[in-house]
């Protein structure tokens, strides 16, 4: 993981703030009390939200006397680019979060929390390992040592990804113990199950059953005898009942007979009224038929027809060669009536509907011609407006296309003048891209070439950079050394072995390293020198690069202009086709609708002649139609005649229909009389008066037998109640033995199952204690090599870790010594080399390399002088050799900014108490050591 930018908006001391952190070593630097801490808690802040806070609220993190606050954090990790962002809102006296996201390129994670575990996961620590391991927080140096055993494993597992061992282990404990009390608790059970089963075996349950059973045989047999007894009771009871039920049917049928005897005598005396009234109205209908006999003669006669006419007159209505009708009737063509004589007044019906048959066909073909004749107008009249109307569609196209023509050849001309413009352009875009490949003819490489021979002047700058820290440490350290010679010489001692002068052979030594300092200053200058170089070569790359890319650009613009050029020349040639072929077509559509026009007067004039056969038609037709009405009334009343004539015959029917249903109606008279008499006679008193005693009897027996069935039913019931009650004990026993059998299956697997989570619980145990132990070893080695790079031929031989994370530091003679037994420096550096060689054991990575957060160390020389701030810079140059990409030291100690690769300087103005960032270039070391 490496910080890119850093944003803050009234977050603390700061208004606005905007820092970018680069590759390599980046010093914070200032007075004490400036804000240089409060950049690092920003990016912490942003990170991990509240749980950055410790015991401070939201509220502490907004500037005094502003309502908002706004955190923004960049940084890359493991080949991603990422982006926190976090908006804070005061409302009322207290502080919330009202925006937080987190884009990781592929998506937008939301909320404070989801955020929040989205970075956990990403760096595999959470707020607690992230302060342990990567960022040492200002007065936290000693942190670890001066922790308890007990914690100091728990945070050194934590950052080892142990402690989810631990957890694992403790879940297998809980897993176990409640095995255990689910095992005891199903034993309880078993031995609950195994009481029952034995008190049950203990009643006797299949003695009690057998006798049950036998008593109720008894009592089923009691109760089969009574019923016996009830069913002949029953059935001399119906047979009783039959014999009332038939002297009653008999007494009932006397009654009926007698009403059926009156509604006879009455309805025969009603049929002979009704005979009489059918004989009057016969009467009338008689003389209804006279009269329609009279009136029928009469319009025969004014008819005046004659059956059997002769044609020989023909009128010819035909149209033209598709309408052919020829009608051959004898009648007059003014008058529509035929000229034959007197039809005779008693010709019979059928002659009459003969004619009026022949007629109507005759009037069918004239309107058929008639009708012929109109269909035929109205085609042509259909045809002339559908001739014209299209010569007008064809006239309307025509102008169209001679309009679609006129603006094609307007588009063209605009056309022409586009491709000429467009040449010119594309003409201007090869002059304008050969001016810029020229920009390259006084440079040092060949067009193409920039970007890799940017790459390489910025390697050779890095190198510089590197080379120019190097010296600048050598000369403060070659300073110092002169500084430390100067003072032993003052008191009269060797500079070199700290002898006195004249027993010592090393007094020149001192002018030696003045010569060594003089060709280290040099050489730092030459490195400036040359650093400066190659910022301004860089400068012209970048330039190079932009010329290129420019390049780029208008030669693609080029290609897509002359490709659009090819495009509308051929456009251009097939619109000029176009616009001949829409000519064409206006020339043929023109003459097609003239055409149209000449046919729409030819078939008009036809029509005319059509319009006056047809008006010769209708004025025969109408004569022909009056002679038809008659003929059809005089078929009509023709038809009334015959239904009167009908309905007198009919009536005639009905009056002797009714004649003889009076003669059957007097029969059956006699014949219920007789029955009547008959039923009278077989009428018996004594027979009736046996049954109704036979029937009481019957029922009283009934009863009593009923009393004593459901006395015997009850009893019955009671001992099915109690055989039920035995069968299911016997049933409960059953279930009771086999609920002990799945019991005692339960135990055993329960037992299995304990002992499973048993081992489980000591395999999580075993395996942390030998992962712990891989770790020790591993965190032992490289906390040695950390302490031997800051402790070179000093007095101190090695560190020994044990399982429990407990530390020895060994010196020479092999002595050894508790951390809290060293000085405070050593002490603070001994606990900086412990948290380097965490952080590289966990950069190597406890699942494969995992990519670290920047290594940051607030304030680390609170606790050092002067010569354990060397030792520092010279554990953080290890460090940075090591491969950690970013570094990030925050200090007010001017002999940290030598190991600066990056400098950001924090003041904090008095007036309005914001603090503000300034970038800087580190310092010559020479200076530093002259001040």
């Amino acid at each position: 993981m490496r910080v890119e930018r850093v944003r803050l908006r009234n977050f603390k001391c700061y208004g606005d703030a905007d820092l970018t952190l680069h590759h390599g070593v980046t010093v914070v630097h200032g007075v004490n009390g400036s804000g240089k801490s409060t950049l690092l808690e920003a990016v912490f802040f942003a990170l991990y939200g509240s749980k950055a806070l410790d015991d401070r609220t939201l509220d502490d993190v907004i500037t005094t006397g502003e309502e908002e606050a706004e955190v923004e954090l960049a940084f890359t990790h493991d080949g991603g680019d990422y982006r926190i962002e976090r908006h804070l809102t005061l409302r009322g006296d207290r502080a919330t979060t009202t925006k937080c996201v987190l884009e990781t390129g592929t998506e937008t994670i939301e909320g404070a929390r989801d955020v929040r575990r989205e970075v956990t996961k990403l760096l595999r620590m959470d707020a607690d390992a992230f302060v342990n391991c990567a960022y040492v927080r200002q007065g936290e140096v000693n942190k670890l040592i001066h922790a308890s055993p007990g914690d100091r494993q728990d945070m050194i597992d934590d950052l080892l990804q142990l402690g989810a061992l631990e957890e694992y282990r403790e879940r297998a404990s809980d897993a176990r113990l409640g095995v255990k009390t689910v095992l005891d608790g199903q034993r309880e059970v078993r031995d609950n199950l195994q009481e029952q089963v034995e008190t049950k075996e203990d009643n006797g349950l299949h003695e009690r059953l057998n006798g049950l059973e036998s008593k109720r045989t008894e009592v089923g047999g009691q109760i089969e005898h009574y019923e016996s007894q009830r069913e002949e009771a029953e059935r001399t009871l119906e047979t009783a009942e039959d014999v009332l039920e038939r002297h009653e049917e008999t007494r009932v049928e006397m009654a009926d007979l007698a009403e059926e005897i009156e509604s006879l005598r009455s309805t025969i005396t009603e049929t002979e009224g009704e005979r009489e009234d059918l004989k009057e109205r016969i009467r009338a209908r008689r003389d209804e038929l006279e009269k329609y006999e009279d009136e029928r003669a009469e319009l025969l006669s004014e008819a005046e027809i004659e059956v059997g006419i002769g044609i020989d007159e023909g009128v010819d209505v035909a149209t033209d060669a598709d309408l052919d009708v020829d009608l051959d009737l004898d009648l007059d063509l003014e008058t529509g009536r035929d000229t034959t004589p007197d039809l005779d007044p008693a010709t019979s019906n059928e002659t009459v509907d003969d004619l009026i048959e022949r007629l109507e066909a005759d009037d069918e073909t004239l309107r058929e011609g008639l009708e012929e004749l109109r269909l035929a107008i109205q085609e042509h009249t259909g045809e002339v407006t559908r001739l014209r109307e299209r010569a007008d569609e064809l006239e309307a196209e025509a102008e169209s296309k001679r309009a679609d023509a006129d603006d094609l050849a307007e588009t063209l001309a605009e056309d022409e003048a586009a491709i000429e413009e467009r040449e010119t352009t594309v003409e201007e875009l090869g002059e304008e891209i050969e001016t810029r490949r020229s920009e390259f003819d006084d440079a040092p490489i060949a067009f193409g070439e920039a970007a890799d021979h940017r790459e390489e002047l910025a390697s050779e700058r890095e190198d510089c950079r590197s080379d120019l820290a190097d010296v600048s440490a050598q000369i403060d350290a070659t300073t110092a050394s002169i500084k430390e010679g100067e003072e032993l010489l003052e008191a009269g001692k060797c500079p070199e072995c700290g002898q006195p002068v004249e027993d010592s052979p090393h007094v020149d030594v001192l002018e030696e390293r003045r010569e060594e300092l003089a060709d280290l200053e040099e050489r730092c200058e030459e490195l400036r020198d040359d650093l400066e170089s190659l910022e301004e070569r860089l400068e012209r790359a970048d330039e190079l690069c932009e010329v290129e890319r420019e390049v780029e650009r208008l030669e693609d613009r080029r290609e897509n202009m002359t490709r659009l050029l090819a495009e509308k020349r051929e456009t251009l040639a097939d619109r000029r086709d176009q616009r001949e072929q829409l000519r064409e077509r206006a020339d043929e559509l023109e003459a097609d609708a003239e055409q149209k026009r000449a046919d729409a007067e030819a078939i008009e004039d036809t029509a005319d002649e059509r319009r006056g056969e047809l008006g010769e038609i209708n004025g025969a037709r109408s004569g022909l139609k009056e002679t038809l009405q008659r003929l059809r009334r005089a078929s009509e009343l023709a038809v009334e005649i015959e239904s009167l004539e009908g309905d007198i015959e009919a009536d005639r029917e009905r009056r002797a229909n009714k004649a003889e249903l009076n003669d059957e109606r007097r029969t059956r008279l006699s014949d219920k009389r007789e029955r009547k008499r008959e039923l009278e006679e077989e009428f018996d008193e004594d027979r009736i008066e046996q049954a109704r005693s036979e029937r009481e009897n019957a029922a009283e027996y009934i009863e009593q037998v009923d009393a004593e069935l459901e006395t015997l039913r009850e009893r019955r019931t009671n001992l099915q109640n109690a055989i039920g009650a035995v069968e299911n004990e016997l049933e409960e026993l059953e279930n009771l033995r086999e609920r002990l059998e799945d019991v005692d299956a339960r135990c055993v697997d329960l037992e299995s199952l304990y002992e499973e989570a048993e081992t489980l619980q000591a395999t999580y145990g075993d395996l942390r204690t030998e992962l712990r132990q891989r770790n020790v070893e591993t965190l032992e080695r490289l906390l040695n090599e950390t302490f031997d790079l800051v402790y070179q031929n000093d007095s101190y031989a090695s560190i020994d870790l044990d399982g429990e994370y407990r530390l020895t530091v060994y010196q020479k003679d092999g002595e050894p010594l508790e951390p809290e037994q060293l000085s405070g420096g050593e002490r603070a550096l001994f606990n900086l080399s412990l948290r380097c060689a965490i952080y590289r054991l966990l950069a190597e990575g406890v699942e494969g390399t995992a990519p670290m957060p920047p290594l940051i160390l607030d304030e680390p020389t609170v606790f050092l002088d002067s010569g354990h701030v060397t030792q520092l810079v010279s554990l953080v140059e290890s460090m940075r050799d090591l491969g950690v990409e970013q570094i990030v030291l925050v200090s007010h100690d001017e002999e940290l900014v030598g190991a600066a690769d990056d400098l950001v300087r924090v003041e904090k103005d008095s007036t309005s108490n914001r603090s503000q960032l300034e970038r800087g270039e580190p310092p010559d070391a020479a200076l530093l050591a002259s001040d």
